[in-house]
């Protein structure tokens, strides 16, 4: 019989026999010039590889990145030219050995769950996970000729990161070899001790098997059931678990000798079953049933143990030949393609990858293959089976190589607070990947994050406002809010003070009367204002909002001159998407002031001009006073129209450190905020190295002003931003 052809001596052949889901004649090509490319020691590793993904399922472009992995440079770019997505692939592998180099950093095996999160979180492609796993077996099989420590360092990974992965995913295939070499090498008296046990009485039991194999086939054919009855090969590394979970010797395990049976369908399992126990009697507590209660990793079969031929025991799995598919390929089973590669996924495929997450960033399971009880969390992981997965945590890297995971989009000063509340409290700076950063900067997975601290506790108050974007986390800014709790309520009523008198000279208006925003937000006086201010509770920007809503309902509510009210009977309906609604006339040339520049959202109100129609001011204008003071009869009540994507003209000052790159900040930024910059003018004091820059800015309305002045006073070296005219 002729053997079948291998990736390292016929890889023509072998693909030709494998056939990867997304091979077509050139991709073909291309692989096989590459895999000519592999240096020959390579080769001889990337050959099993290849076999092992091949074993697994794995499509094409897989293959491909498992080969360009082991290429120079030059040599991958005619892979490329057929793998559009090879680079991705590469990346991801590449990002994986970053997490080994962190393991092996790494005292003990604590972090080992953070390190599986990270690794997950780095690789955006799931299918990499197959490419991990088979090449970490391929080098546990051959580390037998390492030094010592290597070895051991590199079962250590196998055992903490690639096994618990491959269990998840139901790989028993990988699953049990890898775990068996890790402990092979990790406590090699206990793994040959247990080998021995094996040993010893293998011939007895080998002819037990074999006997029970055939009673078992007998009854079954003259039941009518179709089946194949087979041994199960025992795990060195199982037993031993089992032994020391249960705390019982070698010679009271029960499924040391261990049948399984395969059949068609569902139905014939749970007749097979019945055909096993009236044969011999079945050991109650050794009864699994799940098939009707899947494990985590929907690994899908009946387990029995009975007391077989000549009082011995005996354990029979019993599964369709599809659940057998299942638990040695696990998810990877159910990965198909369509005509082109993974780019024709189907809906099936997609609820498989979320599914795989899910078990990926699930706590370690403690149950295997082997008849060990499923985990409490199986049922509620199967449940949720076909339900989206939501991406919502970013995984950062301590200086000790620690995984911290935090809700996406929390800065470093998340990560502060997070370490620990004095540590956020110290924090005056922060390096990512060795480069320093603002305190705002959101730092992506996988990145490493150093604090730098001050001798002394000095968090800002700017820190509590969304606005300033510092911190993104509610439980960093309760931590915030505390310790400014406990200072004294003199300092907390001044600091709310000068926040709020900030924040309303920035946006331009007047404070003399506080109790609309009181009345809006509820408190009782000024001083519980300020103090709700300080401590975070109520922002700056949601007083100057609130006195802006009130300043323009107030205006909106006052009467009308006379002689307009009787003019306004004979109105013409103003223009449909007009920009203002001017009340009296209609279809009225307008235009807006340039002393008080007002944005959609500001008070406004209308002076009529000789012959350049309707001027309209801001209500509090200075100029504005002056003309009505002049000829009142020429005000009119004015409200801004609907129409849409109109933009207006404003001027703000921003003051602060004439430092370098300040300019290139600011503007970033204000793009950044869909802002249109029209002028800018700068002026130095090289006497105080203050810098001034006014800025004619284009501004949808009131709401995108203060949000952007917020984010411009929050920019490093920044003293003041605020709105002009």
């Amino acid at each position: 019989m002729a053997s079948l052809p291998t990736a390292r001596d016929n890889p023509a052949a072998w693909l030709e026999q494998a056939r990867p889901p997304g091979l077509d004649a050139g991709r073909r090509e291309a692989l096989l010039a590459a895999l000519g490319q592999v240096p020959g020691p390579r080769l001889d590793r990337l050959a099993e590889v290849l076999e092992l993904l091949g074993q697994l399922h794995a499509d094409t472009e897989v293959l491909a990145a498992a080969v360009a992995d082991e290429l120079s440079e030059g040599d991958v770019a005619p892979l490329r030219a057929v793998f559009p997505a090879l680079d991705s692939l590469l990346q991801g592998l590449h990002d994986a050995r970053q997490v080994w180099g962190l393991h092996d950093a790494a005292t003990g095996t604590a972090n080992a769950e953070g390190l599986r999160r990270l690794l997950l979180a780095l690789i955006r492609d799931l299918r990499l996970i197959l490419v991990l796993l088979a090449r970490q077996l391929v080098d546990l099989r051959h580390a037998g000729g390492l030094p010592e420590a290597e070895r051991e360092a590199m079962a250590r990974l196998s055992a903490d990161i690639h096994a618990p992965l491959a269990n998840r995913l139901g790989i028993w295939q990988l699953k049990w070899e890898l775990e068996d070499l890790a402990f092979r090498y990790l406590q090699p008296d206990t793994y040959r001790r247990i080998a021995r046990l094996l040993d010893e009485k293998r011939a007895d039991r080998e002819a037990f098997i074999a006997q029970s194999k055939q009673r078992i086939a007998e009854a079954l054919a003259e039941a009518g059931i179709e089946a194949d009855v087979a041994g199960r090969p025992k795990h060195i590394y199982s037993i031993w678990k089992k032994m020391s979970r249960k705390d019982i010797p070698f010679s009271e395990l029960y499924d040391v000798r261990a049948v399984r049976i395969l059949v068609p369908d569902l139905t014939s399992c749970y007749a097979a079953l019945g055909v096993v126990h009236s044969l011999w009697t079945p050991v109650p507590s050794e009864f699994d049933d799940y098939i009707a209660k899947p494990k985590g990793n929907d690994y899908r079969s009946l387990h029995t143990a009975v007391v077989g031929p000549e009082g011995k025991t005996l354990e029979i799995q019993i599964r369709t030949h599809e659940m057998h598919a299942h638990a040695e390929l696990g998810v990877a089973a159910h990965w198909r393609y369509k005509e082109g590669g993974s780019h024709g996924a189907d809906a099936s495929f997609q609820r498989k990858v979320a599914w795989m997450r899910q078990l990926l960033e699930g706590a370690d399971a403690t149950d295997d293959a082997g008849g060990e009880k499923a985990g409490s969390g199986s049922a509620s992981l199967a449940a949720s089976l076909d339900s989206a997965l939501v991406e919502d945590r970013v995984y950062l890297l301590t200086p000790r190589g620690e995984v911290v995971d935090l809700p996406k989009g929390s800065t470093v000063l998340d990560f502060a607070y997070y370490v620990h509340t004095e540590v956020g409290h110290r924090c005056i700076g922060a390096k990512v990947d060795g480069r320093i950063v603002p305190l705002t900067h959101r730092p992506g997975s996988g990145a490493r994050v150093e604090i730098l601290t001050g001798k002394e506790a000095r968090p800002r108050r700017d820190w509590l406002q969304a606005s300033s974007g510092f911190l993104a986390s509610a439980r960093a800014r309760d931590k915030v809010r505390a310790w400014f709790h406990r200072l004294d309520r003199e300092r907390n009523l001044h600091a709310g003070r000068e926040l709020l008198e900030k924040e309303l000279k920035r946006m331009a208006l007047a404070q003399s009367d506080l109790s609309p925003a009181l009345e809006k937000l509820r408190l009782s006086g000024v001083e519980e204002l300020h103090l709700a201010i300080a401590l975070g509770d109520v922002s700056p920007a949601q007083v100057a909002r609130a006195l802006h809503d009130a300043e323009q309902e107030r205006h909106r509510e006052e009467d009308v001159d006379a002689e307009l009210q009787r003019a306004a009977a004979r109105v013409r309906p103003p223009r449909p998407g007009a920009e203002f609604i001017v009340e009296g006339v209609g279809n009225l040339l307008t235009q807006l002031a340039k002393c008080c520049q007002p944005v959609a959202g500001d008070p406004i109100v209308g002076y009529l001009t000789r012959g350049r129609g309707l001027t309209v001011h801001r209500a509090g204008c200075a100029s504005l006073q002056r003309l009505a003071a002049r000829h009142p009869e020429r005000v009119l009540s004015v409200e801004w129209g609907r129409s849409g994507g109109t933009s207006y003209g404003v001027d703000a000052l921003v003051v602060g450190a004439d430092r370098r790159w300040l300019l290139k900040d600011l503007t970033t930024l204000i793009a950044q905020s869909g802002v249109h910059v029209l002028s800018v003018n700068s002026s130095v004091d090289s006497s105080r190295s203050v810098v001034e820059i006014r800025f004619g800015l284009k501004v949808d309305d009131f709401e995108q002003l203060s949000g952007l002045l917020g984010k411009l006073v929050a920019v490093p070296g920044v003293y003041s931003a605020q709105r002009i005219g």
